[in-house]
C-alpha cells in the first residue's frame, strides 16, 4: 500500500496524515478501515508507566591522577562499576544506601536520573582498585550532565505488551510493584494502558524491530533488542492481543536530550524506587491490516487478575477482566464489587501520543526500518531450582 520511504518522503515535506492510536480508533468508527488506510500514513502509540527495568550508562572522564573505579555512589545510590575504569551503570530501582543506620528508601537510581536530565548537581564518591596505571584509590567530586561524557538510558525491559491486574485475596495489606494492595479484595490495580498502548496496536510485532526510532523520554530512542523476560509465546485472543504479559522491549537513548516530564524518579511504599517513563511508537501505515489491528478497543483486551496473598511464583487467577472493565472503575471478583485504578497515566500516556504525532507533523521525526525483527517465538523460563546449603 505504502512503503516507510514513501511516508518518510512525505514527513519531509509536512504532508504526512498522522493520528494518534485514540484518534484512529474513532476515525474506524465512524469511515471504516479501508478508508481509514488510505488516509493515515502514521499511527503514534504512547505510554507513561513504572519501569523498573530502566538504568543509565553513564562515563565520568578520567581523573587525575587516574582511578579504576570499583565501587561507587552517586548521591548515596550505588552504581554498578565492573565495566572500564570510570564506566557506571546506574538502576532506576536501585535505593540509597543505609546512612547513619537509617536506609532512606523514597530516594533511588530513577530520582538520580531524573535530576541528572533536570541538570541538577549530583554528588560522586567513588572507590578505586589501586594498579600501576590507575594508581588513585579514592575520588568525590559533584557532577551534572553537561560534566560527564555519555550519559543515556540502556534499559532492559521496557514496553510491556500485556501486564497483570493486581489484588490480595488475605487479611493484611500488601505493598507491590503495583503499590499497596488491600486485603480482602478492597482494591485492583493495573499498569498497562490498553487500547492506547503501542504494542497491544502491533499485537505480532510486524512494524516494530531492532532499530525501531520510538519517542523515549522526551527525547529519540530506539529498540535495541528483545526485552528481558520477552514472551511472544503467551495465549491470545483471536485478535492476536496477549490474555497477559507477553512481548518486551530492550530500548536505548540519549538522556541528554531527554525531559524530566517524561522521566521521573518515583517511589512504592514498602517497596522501592522506581521511574515513570514516557515511550511513544510510531506504526506506519503499511496496508489496511495495520490500521485492522489498532482498531482495537478495550473490551477487546483483557488481563488475568492475580492474588498477590499466595506467596509464589505462579500464583492463583480470579480469572480475566477487560481493559473496558478496568476503566470503568469496577470490576466484579466472585461476585464482589472491587475498585480499580491504574498506576499507568492514561493523561501522560495520550500526551507522549500526541507529542510525538507533532513531532512527525513537524518533519522532525521519520522512521526507520528495522534492521532485524523482534523473535516471536522465545519461551519464558523460570527458576525452579532449589538448593540448599
Amino acid at each position: 500500500m505504502r512503503t516507510i520511504a514513501e511516508i518518510n518522503e512525505k514527513i519531509s515535506r509536512k504532508r504526512a496524515v498522522v493520528l494518534t492510536v485514540e484518534e484512529l480508533k474513532t476515525r474506524v468508527a465512524e469511515v471504516g478501515v479501508a478508508k481509514v488506510a488510505k488516509e493515515v500514513d502514521v499511527i503514534t502509540a504512547g505510554t507513561f508507566e513504572p519501569m523498573e527495568s530502566s538504568g543509565a550508562i553513564l562515563n565520568l572522564g578520567h581523573t587525575d591522577p587516574p582511578i579504576k573505579i570499583r565501587r561507587c555512589w552517586l548521591d548515596g545510590v550505588p552504581a554498578y562499576s565492573g565495566f572500564g575504569a570510570v564506566d557506571l551503570y546506574l538502576g532506576a530501582s536501585c535505593a540509597v544506601e543505609a546512612n547513619d543506620g537509617e536506609e532512606v528508601r523514597e530516594r533511588g537510581g530513577g530520582h538520580v536520573i531524573e535530576d541528572l536530565i533536570a541538570g541538577k548537581p549530583i554528588h560522586v564518591r567513588a572507590q578505586g582498585q589501586v594498579t600501576d596505571c590507575y594508581p588513585r584509590a579514592t575520588f568525590e567530586t559533584t557532577i551534572t550532565r553537561d560534566t560527564i561524557n555519555q550519559f543515556y538510558l540502556f534499559n532492559p525491559r521496557n514496553l510491556y505488551q500485556n501486564f497483570i491486574v493486581g489484588v490480595n485475596g488475605g487479611d493484611r495489606p500488601l505493598f507491590t510493584y503495583l503499590g499497596p494492595l488491600h486485603p480482602r479484595l478492597s482494591n485492583a490495580v493495573y499498569s498497562n494502558p490498553g487500547a492506547i498502548s503501542p504494542l497491544l496496536n502491533d499485537p505480532d510485532l510486524e512494524l516494530v524491530g531492532i532499530g525501531t526510532r520510538i519517542f523515549l523520554g522526551g527525547g529519540i530512542g530506539y529498540v535495541a533488542w528483545e526485552g528481558t523476560q520477552h514472551f511472544p509465546l503467551q495465549k491470545r485472543l483471536p485478535n492476536r492481543t496477549p490474555i497477559g504479559p507477553a512481548a518486551t522491549l530492550a530500548l536505548i537513548g540519549d538522556a541528554k536530550q531527554m525531559d524530566t516530564r517524561w522521566v521521573r524518579g518515583c517511589y512504592f511504599k514498602n517497596y522501592g524506587p522506581s521511574l515513570m517513563l514516557g515511550v511513544g511508537v510510531p506504526l506506519p501505515v503499511l496496508s489496511e491490516e495495520v490500521v485492522a489491528r489498532c482498531a482495537v478497543s478495550d473490551k477487546e483486551l483483557v488481563a488475568p487478575i492475580v492474588d498477590f496473598s499466595i506467596p509464589r511464583r505462579v500464583r492463583p487467577t480470579f480469572g480475566l477482566v477487560s481493559y473496558a472493565q478496568l476503566k470503568s472503575g469496577r470490576i466484579a471478583i466472585e461476585g464482589k464489587t472491587v475498585r480499580t485504578a491504574p498506576v499507568v497515566s492514561l493523561f501522560l500516556s495520550r500526551q507522549v501520543a500526541q507529542e510525538l504525532k507533532q513531532w512527525i507533523e513537524a518533519g522532525t521525526f521519520s522512521l526507520t526500518e528495522p534492521v532485524a525483527p523482534i523473535t516471536m517465538e522465545r519461551s519464558f523460563l523460570p527458576q525452579d531450582r532449589w538448593t540448599e546449603f
